[in-house]
C-alpha cells in the first residue's frame, strides 16, 4: 500500500490522502518508523521483502518465489528439481498486457494447467496448479542461473524481448553453474522459452480463451515463468527468535504461504479470502484474534493493495487502504486492546507499489509499533512522509523483528 506522491491526489501519498482513522490512532498511540525490506542487488519483490521482515538473511536463504510456491502447495521438493513461479498473463499486439490473466480465477486456471501439462508435461517437465494467475512450473534438472522478467514489472512491454536468457551469456553452454545432474543456463532458458511459445499455441485454441475472445475480453493466453530456485535451507522463526513458541499465517497469497510453512508457522486458509480488494477482510480480522489466543505471533498478510497498483487503478487501491483499516486492523485492536494479555500490533507493507508506475519499487516503506504502556513519539498520523520522524528512525532487514521482540 505504500506508494509515491500522486498530483490527481494534490501531491498526497495514497496513505496520506485515504480516510484511515485506526491506522493513525495506532501511529499517534505508538511508535513509527521506516523499514528497508530490499536487501541491494534483490529485486523489490514479495518473496524478498516478506522473508527480510520475519527477519531471514536474504544472502543465506534466497531462492526466489518458485520454491515457496511449491511449499504452498504441498509439493515436496526434489534435490534436482528447479521450481519457478509460472504466471498465466495476457498478451496482445506483442505485449504483456496483464501479468494476471484478466484476473484468472482459480477455477479456470487449473483447467488450462491441466491442459498445458496434457500437453508439454512429461518426465522433466510438470505444471502445477497454485492459485489464480500464480501456478508453479517444475523442471528436473533445471538451472536456477537464468534471468527471468517478473511480468508485473513489464506492462505494456514487447513481450519477445523480455525472454529468458543465462545470468551470463559467456558461460551459455559450458559454465561454473552446471554440474553433470543439471542443464546449463542456457539450455534451461532455451526450454523455458519454448515452453512459453508452445503455451501462446495451445491457450489460443482453447475453449476458455475462445470464449473470452467472442466477448472482447483480456485472454488468459501465455505463461510467463519467472523466480525460480532450488529447496532453500531455513530455520523456523522459532529457532531464531526464542521469544516465539508458536505462529500462524493468514494469506490468500501461496507465496506468502510457502514461507510461512518453511519459517515453522500455522497456515490458516480464510474462506473468502481472494487476495484482491474483494477479499474477507473480516474473515480474516476473525482469524488472526482466534489464532492469538494460541499463537505468539500471527503474520497476517492482505494482497488487494499491490494487485490494485499494478493494474494502475487509484481508487481501487485507497479503497483497499480504507477496507484494511476499517474492516481488518480496527477489530483487531478492539478486540485485543482489553485483554489481561497484552497484545503488540505492528502495520506496515512489505514494498511500494506506485499506482502511477505499476511495479514493485524497492524503496524504506512506513512502519508503526503499538502495545499498552508504549511510550509514544511525535508522528501523528501513519504514512510515508510522517514516519521518516518516528523515533524508531530508519531500520534494516532484521532490525524491525528485533525491535518487534524487544516489545515487552
Amino acid at each position: 500500500m505504500a506508494d509515491l506522491s500522486v498530483e490527481r491526489l494534490g501531491g498526497k501519498t495514497l496513505l496520506q490522502y485515504a480516510h484511515k482513522p485506526m491506522m493513525d490512532q495506532l501511529a499517534k498511540e505508538g511508535r513509527c518508523g521506516r523499514l528497508v525490506t530490499v536487501p541491494e542487488g534483490f529485486p523489490p519483490g514479495s518473496e524478498v521483502a516478506n522473508t527480510a521482515i520475519l527477519g531471514y538473511d536474504l544472502n543465506k536463504v534466497y531462492e526466489g518465489r518458485g520454491p515457496l510456491e511449491a511449499a504452498s502447495i504441498g509439493y515436496e521438493m526434489d534435490d534436482d528439481d528447479f521450481a519457478i513461479r509460472c504466471n498465466i498473463i495476457t498478451i496482445e499486439d506483442g505485449k504483456i498486457i496483464t501479468h494476471n490473466g484478466g484476473n484468472l480465477e482459480t477455477k479456470d486456471a487449473d483447467v488450462l494447467i491441466q491442459y498445458l501439462n496434457e500437453h508439454l508435461g512429461n518426465e522433466r517437465v510438470k505444471f502445477i496448479t497454485g492459485i489464480q494467475y500464480r501456478h508453479l512450473l517444475v523442471i528436473k534438472g533445471g538451472n536456477k542461473h537464468i534471468v527471468c522478467a517478473p511480468p508485473h514489472d513489464h506492462p505494456n512491454e514487447e513481450w519477445r524481448e523480455l525472454l529468458v536468457r543465462p545470468e551470463n551469456s559467456e558461460y551459455s553452454e559450458y559454465s561454473e553453474y552446471s554440474d553433470n545432474s543439471r542443464l546449463t543456463p542456457q539450455q534451461t532458458a532455451d526450454l523455458i522459452n519454448d515452453l512459453i511459445l508452445k503455451s501462446q499455441e495451445l491457450l489460443a485454441k482453447h475453449p476458455y480463451n475462445l470464449a473470452k475472445a467472442a466477448k472482447g475480453e483480456r485472454q488468459a493466453n501465455s505463461i510467463w515463468p519467472w523466480s525460480g530456485g532450488y529447496r532453500p535451507s531455513m530455520e523456523t522463526l522459532m529457532q531464531q527468535y526464542p521469544e516465539i513458541k508458536s505462529g500462524a499465517v493468514i494469506s490468500a497469497v501461496d507465496l506468502i504461504q510457502g514461507i510461512g510453512k518453511y519459517a515453522g508457522l500455522r497456515i490458516i486458509k480464510v474462506p473468502g479470502a481472494t487476495g484482491l480488494a474483494n477479499t474477507n477482510y473480516e474473515g480474516k480480522a476473525q482469524a488472526a484474534i482466534d489464532a492469538l489466543k494460541q499463537d505468539d505471533f500471527v503474520f497476517v498478510h492482505v494482497e488487494a493493495s499491490d494487485e490494485a497498483g499494478h493494474d494502475g487503478d487509484l481508487d481501487l487501491k485507497l479503497k483497499t487502504i480504507e477496507y484494511l483499516d476499517q474492516r481488518l486492523i480496527a477489530p483487531i485492536y478492539h478486540e485485543v486492546k482489553d485483554w489481561q494479555e497484552d497484545v503488540c500490533i505492528a502495520v506496515l507493507p512489505d514494498h511500494l507499489t506506485p499506482v502511477e508506475m505499476r511495479i514493485h519499487v524497492g524503496q524504506p516503506v512506513p512502519f508503526l509499533i503499538w502495545h499498552r504502556g508504549i511510550e509514544a513519539d511525535e508522528v501523528q498520523h501513519y504514512d510515508e512522509v510522517s514516519c521518516v520522524n518516528g523515533s524508531y528512525g530508519l531500520l534494516k532487514l532484521h532490525e524491525f523483528m528485533q525491535a518487534l521482540m524487544a516489545v515487552r
